[in-house]
């Protein structure tokens, strides 16, 4: 049995917060050998991002970058000095893949653009992951979640009622762009790693999260393009009822878009004497008259435990989920039988439960051989054991804030 599927891999992550730190992440659970830098004395902005282990702050405490950062070595190098260019190029020369999520005009002033760095590793394949791509007049926009998500259409998708005039966007919880970004780019990675074996030559990756999730939007592009339809308009305005249901512990969502499917939930609620009504004949008139018909459901679904609900909506073949939270999330039982959480120790977070990734590989499988790093944790490895420099030239380059 191999020792990873991607253990002939040398890779080099110069990024911050999500979208490159979850990239390398893949490729590092999965064997790689993954060297992250990061800024000296303050490091990646996600080690000062919540949650915090026993709500206390600190560069070695937050969830967010040990979960990122798991199986990688860490090192802290200043770019912007002679010293520590030129330490991050000998680390070039000897890596197989490079991900950044810089901003074009940062790698450009730091004279770091693939077009330089190919002449000294031709085999060298960069990503290069940012909010709108390496081209075009939004290059140099700096955005965070809210921006991205909204800049490709997600913020109408997610909006879940028919309003009028338009459909009012809203904002999901948490990072899905930047995360949906780092497994876009490790895929790519790879593909490229794949052409390599054939060509002999690397090449640059440039992944626009903007484009990213545009793609991923259903069909609301081509319900504009075919029928002018704004995004998820025609889905609402027909498909009902679909929405969250109350119950006694929880919430359930509710999707039944077929009559057939709403019809065998009126048999299940008893057929209760409102269901008569002409309002709710079809599902025209249930998207109509949806602000009546929502509380009727809700009467009902409140008798119960969203797992009840849940059961007998699936006996009955009507399609019902139930919501979990986090902590149900954490004992769920089939989630456990696939030992999906893990518990990591760290030396500073202490012994604490982690998502595993969601696939198994029978013959290569992935597993944690370490967990993330301390701030500057392995400089001594790499820059002596790796590059040849001495203690005393790492005291020096530490003095000079290089390292």
């Amino acid at each position: 049995m191999s020792e990873g599927a991607l253990s002939d891999l040398k890779v080099l992550e110069f990024g911050h917060l999500v979208s490159a730190a979850y990239c390398t992440k893949m490729m590092a659970d999965m064997g790689a050998e993954v060297i992250k830098i990061e800024p000296p004395g303050q490091g990646d902005e996600a080690r000062r991002r919540g949650p915090f282990a026993r709500d206390l702050p600190g560069l070695e405490r937050s969830g967010l970058f040990s979960y990122l950062n798991t199986n990688k070595f860490g090192v802290t190098l200043n770019l912007d000095t002679a010293r520590g260019k030129k330490i991050f190029l000998d680390l070039v020369k000897n890596s197989d893949i490079l991900v950044e999520n810089q901003s074009p005009k940062r790698i450009e002033e730091l004279g770091l653009t693939y077009t330089e760095l190919e002449k000294i590793n031709p085999r060298l394949i960069m990503v290069s992951i940012t909010p709108f791509g390496q081209t075009g007049p939004n290059r140099d926009y700096k955005a965070h979640e809210l921006i991205t998500y909204n800049a490709c259409g997600f913020g109408f998708l997610t909006t879940a009622t028919r309003e009028e005039p338009v459909l009012k966007p809203v904002k999901a919880g948490g990072r899905q762009s930047e995360f949906g970004a780092g497994q876009a780019a490790a895929v790519a990675a790879l593909c490229a790693v794949f052409a390599r074996d054939q060509t002999g030559e690397g090449q640059h990756i440039d992944l626009s999260i903007q484009e990213l999730m545009a793609g991923q939007a259903e069909a609301t592009i081509q319900h504009w393009v075919f029928a002018e339809n704004e995004m998820g308009g025609v889905t609402n305005a027909v498909m009902m009822p679909i929405l969250p249901l109350e119950c006694s512990d929880g919430w359930v969502f509710l999707m039944c878009v077929e009559d057939d499917q709403y019809d065998r939930l009126v048999v299940l609620m008893g057929n209760p004497e409102w269901a008569e009504s002409e309002l709710f004949a079809d599902r025209f008139l249930r998207a109509e008259y949806i602000d009546a018909l929502a509380p009727l459901l809700t009467e009902w679904s409140l008798q119960f435990t969203k797992e009840q609900v849940f059961k007998i909506c699936q006996e009955a073949h009507i399609p019902v989920g139930p919501s979990y939270n986090a902590k149900e999330i954490l004992e769920n039982e089939h989630l456990t039988a696939r030992h999906y959480f893990i518990d990591i120790d760290h030396p500073e977070i202490g012994r604490a439960k982690y998502p595993a990734p969601c696939y198994r590989l029978s013959g290569t499988p992935w597993k944690i051989k370490r967990p993330a790093p301390f701030l500057g944790q392995h400089n001594q490895a790499i820059y002596s054991d790796r590059l040849g420099y001495s203690k005393e030239d790492l005291m020096a380059l530490y003095q000079a804030g290089v390292i």
